[in-house]
């Protein structure tokens, strides 16, 4: 008895239900191995990932659609339509850069209404809106552009750190994102800087503003190692979903694994609905599949200077591999240096695509050629306004200098209100192509990507050409490291200020 109540008559409230975004079809491999993972290496995971019973699965958008027609020979339509019919339980969701599309500079908003509807006709669900730069002008058509489709519009807030990122900023942003009609609200951190206390402090001042009932997404990556107990307390303070990746595609730039989350829920008063026997079966697949990818493989596992640089998952491996094609891959600390510094010259804009590349670039151009020497042209436009308004002043003597190296005056407002319409001109030019399959699909492919789309259309009969290693390779590279590691090692010892080899054979 506790007081005149028997235990049969204390009421033990129901466990609240915490929903989980699988990431494993796309920003795990999009951050962990550069977005180089074929459709192939996918497929057997779809059944158990389908049920599993995640609130969503991850599966297009963000850099997939250009590695798709760039690296892989696979026509990203097609890969959406098959996952549309291997995933039919679940949603699906995209990432999609808001007046960008899946490209890298802004769209006319004809363009931006035909992607979307496309995008939904062809299986896609729930679309994840962001814009780089947080302007919410930027966001507004393709927000309209989802809910006229009949799908999910989920409004993000990209998080980042700076003096004029605040919780109060945050929660007003995602004011005008409820106002512009989302669904649901992403707070999404993609470079794994959101700690435990604003991540508590960010979810419930939105819940506290606008409402309980308000569906709070939380996504982010674990490459500065404080990131799991930062879902535990968005938990604590009313997020809805969180997002993770498979523990066999998690971690380094990636993100928290599935298993793990599901895990730390127990006994604290929230679950999930996720099977885990089955997440286990999809973690087994990739593990299998991973170590075929190990040439575009982030070398990093834990990088708590990231708190200082502020470099995304993605941007980092992306990043390395830029530093190791000019044979700089040792001065990949002073590039981590310069990008706070070019991030501040712009005006603190939030680090993900494709601000994530302008000012990762700029930061390697201005390490190997001189601060500033060379700015790109990007960067240029970035510093006068043609991406959106950043959140704080930009430098003033930069812009001067920007304005010189791209022969443009600065704007104030909407960039996608100085654009012409384009889709007939689009048509005309993608129509000419050889390989053109007369498809709508094929001319959005063609107006995101046009130096890439012809070279696509022209060999995609040829059909998927993955870069990954064969399996006669991987046993071939697995044999070679074994050899290594069994085989006599050699060290350059000075003693007396004379240089010996010594071989020494494991024990």
């Amino acid at each position: 008895m506790i007081g005149d109540m028997s235990y049969r008559e204390i009421e033990i409230a129901a466990p609240r239900k915490v929903g989980i975004t699988e990431l494993a079809l796309r920003d795990a491999h999009q951050s962990l191995m550069a977005t180089r993972m074929a459709m192939e290496d996918m497929v057997d995971a779809c059944a158990d990932i389908d049920a599993a019973g995640y609130w969503s699965a991850e599966c297009w958008g963000g850099a997939t659609f250009d590695s798709c027609i760039r690296f892989l020979n696979e026509d990203p339509w097609e890969r959406l339509r098959t996952f549309r019919k291997l995933l039919p339980n679940t949603r699906l969701q995209m990432l999609l850069r808001g007046q960008n599309l899946l490209g890298y500079r802004h769209y006319n908003d004809e363009v931006v209404d035909r992607f979307v509807d496309k995008a939904a006709e062809n299986g896609m669900d729930v679309f994840r809106v962001f814009d780089a730069l947080n302007d919410p002008r930027n966001l507004e058509h393709a927000m309209k552009a989802v809910k006229k489709s009949g799908k999910h519009a989920q409004g993000t807030i990209c998080y980042t750190v700076s003096p004029v990122h605040t919780v109060e900023n945050y929660v007003k942003l995602a004011g005008r994102l409820l106002d512009m009609g989302a669904d649901s609200i992403c707070l999404k951190d993609m470079a794994a800087l959101l700690k435990p206390q604003p991540a508590y402090d960010i979810v419930k001042g939105i819940k506290d503003t606008y409402g309980e009932d308000v569906q709070i997404n939380v996504h982010c990556h674990s490459t500065t190692g404080v990131t799991q107990v930062s879902l535990m307390k968005a938990i604590e303070a009313g997020a809805d979903v969180v997002d993770a990746a498979v523990s066999s595609m998690s971690l380094g730039p990636g993100h928290n694994p599935t298993e793990s989350v599901v895990e730390m829920l127990e006994g604290t008063g929230y679950e999930t609905d996720v099977d885990i026997d089955r997440v286990k079966k999809v973690r087994d697949h990739f593990k299998k599949v991973r170590p075929k990818y190990q040439n575009f493989e982030s070398k990093t596992l834990v990088n708590t200077n990231i708190f200082s640089s502020q470099i995304p998952g993605g941007m980092l491996s992306n990043m390395e591999s830029q530093l190791r094609a000019q044979g700089a891959e040792d001065r990949l600390d002073e590039v981590m240096e310069m990008v706070p510094v070019v991030r501040k010259d712009a005006g603190y804009p939030p680090l993900v695509t494709p601000s994530s590349q302008i000012v990762g670039t700029q930061a390697v151009f201005n390490v190997l050629m001189g601060e500033y020497k060379n700015m790109t042209a990007e960067f240029a436009d970035l510093m006068l306004g043609y991406y959106g308004e950043s959140p704080a002043p930009r430098n003033e003597e930069l812009a001067k200098k920007a304005q010189e190296v791209n022969k443009k005056e600065p704007i104030t407002c909407r960039p996608a209100d100085l654009l012409e319409p384009e889709w007939e001109k689009q048509v005309e030019e993608a129509s000419k192509l050889e390989g053109y399959n007369g498809t709508e699909e094929d001319v959005l492919t063609y107006a995101m990507f046009p130096g890439v789309a012809p070279t696509f259309f022209e060999h995609r009969d040829e059909g998927p050409k993955s870069v990954a290693l064969s399996e006669a390779a991987l046993k071939a590279a697995q044999e070679g490291q074994a050899n290594a590691l069994s085989g006599p090692v050699t060290y350059n010892v000075k003693v007396g200020g004379n240089e010996h080899t010594v071989s020494v054979e494991p024990a």
